[in-house]
């Protein structure tokens, strides 16, 4: 078994849904749920880090472990760098970065993702997509789409349609061509300390900053992200507070 922790950042100043982690589920704050599943898995340790007192005082209320970071974390993954920093984890330790967003996300993949990265040294990053299945979802900038070499590894992240059918789209398309098996990046991430360490001290790269998708700086540096079909579905996270409906219908 994978030897590995989880971090859940989780911020309470989200734009678009302020307060999110401790938005009521079901009569539990989102970020319980999350650390819930979180604790399901391989893990062997399960941290928080936010940069409020409130969810601190909330997840420290349910028994869980948290780590304060700065109010001016530019990513996830500084955040995740700064916990590593402050908790003083060995370079060549593996952590899962677990949204703060996802309370249904499943324990295996959080486990397969951490597997994925120490079966595959030469990546510095293990990722994980599934199919896309609708024309509608392949066009949503929302939805950020990846494509892979046979290797496994990553080429490039997109909010684009990529790969571009060409000629089907050069008539009118109402439906994904057949042949054409686009996929969905899903946000979970296993790193190794070392290459966190790096990260932060990378500048923004060019094309992180246009697409907005930070896992574009690892590429620009030539670190290798390997990418692999989730071996469950992944239901989406709540960005909205339709998403948050949709999530207190579904854990009803």
């Amino acid at each position: 078994m994978t030897d590995f922790d989880v971090i859940i950042p989780a911020r309470y100043g989200s734009s678009r849904l302020p307060g999110k982690p401790l938005a009521d589920i079901g009569g539990l704050p989102m970020v319980q749920h999350v650390y819930r599943r979180a604790r399901e898995s391989g893990a062997g340790r399960v941290i928080v880090a936010t940069d409020d007192m409130r969810v601190a005082e909330a997840v420290r209320a349910f028994g869980g472990e948290v780590c304060m970071t700065a109010d001016d974390c530019a990513s996830g993954t500084d955040r995740l760098q700064e916990v590593a920093a402050n908790l003083g984890l060995a370079e060549d330790r593996i952590l899962v970065n677990v949204q703060g967003d996802e309370p249904l996300i499943p324990p295996a993949v959080i486990d397969q993702v951490a597997a994925n990265l120490a079966a595959n040294p030469q990546a510095g990053v293990a990722t994980l997509a599934e199919p896309i299945r609708t024309l509608e979802d392949f066009r949503n900038p929302n939805i950020v789409k990846v494509v892979a070499a046979e290797s496994g590894l990553a080429r490039y992240f997109s909010r684009a349609p990529i790969p571009w059918p060409r000629d089907a789209f050069a008539g009118e398309c109402r439906e994904l061509p057949r042949g054409l098996e686009p996929r969905r990046h899903i946000g979970i991430y296993a790193y190794r300390v070392v290459l966190l360490n790096r990260f932060v001290s990378w500048p923004m790269a060019p094309l992180e900053q246009f697409e907005a998708l930070e896992q574009l700086r690892f590429l620009y540096h030539g670190e290798d992200i390997h990418v692999a079909d989730a071996q469950e579905e992944v239901p989406g996270g709540v960005d909205t507070e339709q998403d948050l409906e949709r999530m207190r219908e579904l854990l009803a």
